[in-house]
């Protein structure tokens, strides 16, 4: 178990968020029949054999020599080949050689965009956000929950349904034990699912993820409101330090920095698709 991160340091912040997100895909791997999930030294990668988006099978640390790289970029790429899967490969501070997303273009993979890599003392948070009247904000700790979250990150992300539901379909496998280091949130506006987010701790930080909020409910507050409640309650559980990783607009990061939060490096993505 790795130690709670108390400082702002930017390489030991970009290790643990490395390592966060490296641990919450083992994990929900683990729950996914038919998922594979590949970690050592060079490489750590996983596949969970849904065609459908590339997120959904990704590179996730590559630290690779110089000499033959070539070889190792097209046998890192062959178990998403031989399945005809599309796929992320990520780009972090930890990637050797620091130009491998230039060797990855001329492999086939295009640039797919890059998330800003993000985090905040907890104790140096925004306090108050101001929400519409009738929000609430409500723990995720039964299946009908679950199925309001999914709901809400389905329609928040405006992705296929049949995305969305690989990650509920693991998160009902792990369940809600206070032991498991996943908490799932739902905003409920008049009752009714309108946002989402996950805190997954792991890595020393305490990572929110899934923060999303469907179209008709936005520009009001509530995805800041939905980023606030679950690092409060890291705090709670001992943790100092928040990230996120935001792929949003200039407008959509602006709201994290409201809340507190400052850049720490960035997360280059490049996409192979799969089957053409």
């Amino acid at each position: 178990m790795s130690a709670v991160l108390t400082k702002l340091v930017p390489a030991a912040v970009a290790a643990a968020m490395e390592a966060n997100s490296v641990e919450l895909w083992r994990i929900c791997c683990g729950h996914l029949p038919g998922a594979e999930f590949h970690d050592d030294e060079q490489l750590t990668w996983f596949v969970t054999g849904r065609p459908s988006a590339p997120w959904l099978n990704q590179v996730m640390v590559a630290r690779l020599g110089s000499d033959g790289l070539t070889d190792a970029i097209d046998g890192t790429l062959a178990p998403f080949r031989a399945r005809r899967l599309p796929m992320l490969w990520s780009v972090g501070p930890s990637t050797r050689p620091v130009d491998l997303g230039a060797h990855l273009e001329r492999h086939g993979l295009a640039a797919e965009g890059t998330m800003t890599a993000m985090a905040v003392r907890l104790d140096a948070l925004v306090q108050q956000i101001s929400t519409p009247s009738g929000f609430t904000i409500e723990p995720v700790e039964n299946i009908e929950m679950l199925d309001k979250w999914a709901d809400a990150y389905i329609r928040g992300f405006e992705m296929p349904e049949v995305d969305g539901r690989v990650l509920r379909d693991a998160y009902a496998h792990i369940g809600f034990d206070q032991s498991v280091p996943f908490r799932h949130y739902v905003g409920l506006l008049h009752g009714e699912p309108v946002a989402s987010s996950t805190l997954f701790v792991g890595g020393g930080v305490a990572a929110i993820f899934h923060v999303g909020t469907v179209p008709a409910a936005r520009r009001q507050g509530i995805g800041a409101a939905m980023t606030l409640a679950p690092l409060r309650d890291a705090r709670t559980l001992g943790y100092r330090i928040g990230t996120l990783y935001s792929a949003a607009s200039a407008m959509g990061i602006n709201v994290y920095r409201r809340l507190g939060f400052r850049q720490y490096g960035a997360l280059a993505q490049y996409r192979w698709p799969g089957e053409r």
